[in-house]
This record gives C-alpha cells, structure tokens and sequence, in this order.
C-alpha cells in the first residue's frame, strides 16, 4: 500500500508540471525501483558518474562540496517530493562535483535515467514535463537563490527557507541548515534568538 502511495505521489508531482498520459506513466513505472538509506549513509559519491534521478517519498537528504581544504559546503538540502541527483554528471556523463547523503532514514523512487530519457525523446508529454521541470528548478528557482544570496540578508533567507519546509529546524542539524544558507551555526543562533525576541 505505502509502495503504491509513493508511485501515486510521483506522478502528482510530475503532473504538477505537465499532464501525463497513462501510456506514458506506464512507461515510467516500468523503470522505478525503490530504495532505502540509513541516515548519514551515500548515495552518490563525489566523483561517481550518476546513473539515477531519485524521488525523496520519505526522508531528507543533502548534496554537499568538499573544496581541496576539507571544509564542506551544502549545495542543497532536499525532502520528501523533491527530486535529487546530479543532473550534470547524468547529462555530461562525467563525475558528480558533490556527494549525495541521507540526513533522515530515507525511502527513494529511483529512475533509471538512460530509459528516462529515452521515454522523453519519444513522448512529447514527457517532453513537456522535462522542459517544466527544468526551467522551474534549473532557471526560475537557481536564479532566485542566486538574487536571494546577493540581494537578502541571512535572516530573510532563513525565514524563506521556513516558509518551504515548516519543521525543517526539528529535523535538520543546525550545522546543515547554516551551511545550506551560507551562514555559521553561531549565526543561525543569533537569527533565531532574535526571531524568537519578536
């Protein structure tokens, strides 16, 4: 039952972006795979070529950088009804730049990637789902961020990132979520001291 819960939920999310025909869905469920991490457990290393979208049904999970000091860096934090991967290294077939973690105990959709785009080539309803998708989250939203990090200060941008996920702070490790906002967890103290003030 959870198993049909969770294919159900993937289609809604991408007929939140275009309608899809059941001929067309069939062809999707026909590549899906389920998956279950531990939390802190890898699901895509840096420097492994990605092979797989993954669809977050349940969990939390983030992509993070490692620059040649050893310092880390979070590239995002994903949760349920997000899709993750590297869409870079399944385009260029190239190593991944970052490494994909379970922050939660997290169940996936995985979608072989290869069929995937296979099926976009020759469904123009998948087509125009892939080319929503990808200007909501690859231009609308990077840009935002990008405008977001230059134009809002560190509390305006926390207080968005509540605005998406409600109880991201009862499930996220400070350490994360500051990461994720470019800011030190001292700072993400000091933000929320003075939220809680107001």
């Amino acid at each position: 039952m959870t198993r049909e819960k969770h294919i159900s939920e993937l289609r809604l999310k991408f007929e939140s972006y275009a309608p899809i025909s059941n001929e067309s869905w069939l062809l999707i469920e026909s590549i899906i795979s389920f998956k279950q991490l531990e939390k802190d457990e890898i699901l895509l290393r840096n420097g492994q070529v990605a092979k797989n979208v993954y669809f977050i049904c349940k969990g939390a999970m983030r992509a993070y950088v490692t620059d040649y000091e050893g310092n880390i860096y979070n590239k995002n934090i994903f949760l349920e009804n997000d899709f993750a991967g590297s869409t870079v290294s399944y385009l260029l077939k190239t190593p991944s730049n970052f490494t994909l973690e379970a922050l939660e105990k997290t169940i996936l959709i995985s979608l072989d990637y290869k069929k995937y785009r296979q099926f976009i080539e020759l469904n123009i309803d998948l087509k125009n789902f892939y080319i929503a998708y990808l200007e909501n989250n690859w231009i609308i939203e990077k840009e935002q961020r990008e405008v977001s990090l230059v134009m809002e200060n560190a509390t305006e941008r926390y207080l968005k990132l509540l605005q998406k996920h409600p109880n991201i702070d009862q499930r996220i490790q400070k350490l994360h979520i500051a990461s994720h906002l470019g800011i030190t967890p001292t700072q993400l103290s000091r933000i929320r001291k003075n939220i809680n003030k107001i």
